[in-house]
């Protein structure tokens, strides 16, 4: 009866599963993160070498580059 009661938690009305479980990793001494909070020189470390092949493959490094530009500008830079 004991293995049922973190069952019972997990389903009680209002509460979200994945709020129980990053408070119980935390409790474990595991670091958890929640989303959103992704470095943005992370986020683009890992979109640039698949940006990169995908332009080379298809032969669109000219509409990547076009792209790029946009954003940049967009950006104020």
């Amino acid at each position: 009866m004991a293995s049922t009661a973190g069952r019972a938690v997990l389903r009680a009305p209002g509460r979200r599963p994945e709020a129980y479980l990053r408070r119980a990793a935390g409790a474990a001494g595991v670091r958890t993160r929640p989303s959103g909070t992704r470095h943005p020189l992370v986020a683009a470390a890992m979109v640039i070498p698949l940006a990169l092949c995908l332009a080379v493959l298809f032969g669109g490094v000219e509409a990547v580059i076009t792209q790029a530009s946009s954003v940049a500008g967009m950006l104020g830079r």
